[in-house]
């Protein structure tokens, strides 16, 4: 896989986990471990995403 499509996809699922953060943070009764685990992932794709694009 070619590095920039790599990257387009880390970005697409960084932005769906932001997205399913968001509906969770919306509904009534969301644990909030889970909306911590997937910030969590969220922030380690981030930060994979810095890493790929350093070089």
């Amino acid at each position: 896989m070619a590095l920039s499509s790599h990257l387009d996809e880390l970005r697409k699922k960084h932005q769906s986990i932001s997205d399913a953060i968001e509906t969770a943070q919306r509904a009534p009764g969301i644990d909030d471990i889970e909306i911590t685990r997937l910030k969590k992932q969220k922030l380690q794709i981030k930060e994979e995403i810095t890493r790929l694009s350093a070089h």
